[in-house]
């Protein structure tokens, strides 16, 4: 008997807390070969106008909760070396790299559709890079908890979680490294997030998914991000910003963004960085709103 879990399983639990419809969505994952090389995705429903690309060290699962209330089409993707989407030997996993195979997986699933792109962390940045290689597969763009701004002191948390030990003995011992590292607040969906985020080696040791937490000699993501503001700037795309209130965006990093994309509509959510796991259903209300404007 595996040891790895139905993917799909906890999809009725979270429904139920989430308040979505007790009929759960159709949803099927598939591959689509890229230039980083295969990349594995969700579907939710059919002709999906919605594309999510997650943070780092996370996968298209941390977007459960929030499609589930939101209860619309989607895609939701693993990112390179992520999930279960290809590692890549040149441990480039910057935005612009990773936005190639967004199109990629874009141009195979509905070619000519223009998508709300949403994207949290890394996935956000993706998001923008995007937007400045191929405007025309971005309708709208929604960062959440990101900006170009982000200073490398700013996401101190999750490198230092990322840092600690890799390896585990069980993945209750991945759950409490996040509690105390203050990664999330309920054990119950870290636990379902850590269980889609790991899998089971042959000596039964319990690793990340995510090439991240084993990357190569002198492997590391250096990149300076605030190249990518002139993509939001020179765009005329709505763009929504959403903040998490105890996530890495400071005031003066919000407030530069107001001042750059002053276009963008703001909105704050009471929680920390991984804004889709801990407000799942506030998350998805302030895109229905965007979305229906």
């Amino acid at each position: 008997m595996s040891d790895e879990p139905d993917e799909f399983s906890y999809l009725a639990e979270e429904a139920a807390e989430v308040g979505a419809p007790a009929v759960l969505p159709t949803v099927r994952r598939f591959g689509v070969s890229t230039p980083a090389g295969a990349v594995s995705a969700l579907r939710w429903g059919d002709d999906p106008r919605l594309t999510l690309l997650h943070g780092g060290g996370l996968n298209a699962h941390t977007w459960d909760g929030t499609l589930l209330a939101l209860g619309r089409p989607a895609l939701a993707l693993d990112l390179p070396g992520h999930g279960d989407s290809e590692w890549r030997d040149d441990f480039d996993y910057a935005p612009r790299p990773n936005a190639g195979a967004v199109a990629a997986v874009l141009d195979a699933v509905g070619p000519g559709t223009r998508q709300t792109v949403v994207g949290q962390s890394l996935g956000g940045l993706t998001g923008a890079a995007l937007l400045e290689a191929r405007p025309d597969l971005v309708e709208r763009l929604v960062l959440v908890d990101v900006s170009p701004g982000l200073r490398p002191e700013d996401s101190a948390q999750v490198r230092d979680f990322l840092s600690g030990p890799l390896v585990f003995g069980s993945r209750d011992e991945v759950v409490e490294m996040a509690l105390a590292a203050g990664i999330g607040s309920s054990r119950p969906a870290l636990a379902r997030g850590v269980a889609l985020n790991t899998r089971v080696r042959p000596d039964g040791t319990i690793v990340f998914k995510h090439h991240f937490a084993s990357p190569p000699p002198g492997g590391r993501l250096d990149v300076d991000f605030r190249d990518l503001w002139p993509a939001l700037e020179n765009s005329e795309v709505p763009v929504l910003l959403v903040r998490g209130a105890h996530g890495y965006l400071g005031p003066a990093t919000v407030d530069e963004f107001r001042t750059r994309v002053p276009r963008a509509t703001i909105v704050e959510i009471d929680a920390g960085h991984n804004v889709q796991e801990q407000q799942p259903a506030a998350l998805a209300a302030a895109l229905g709103e965007f979305l229906d404007a």
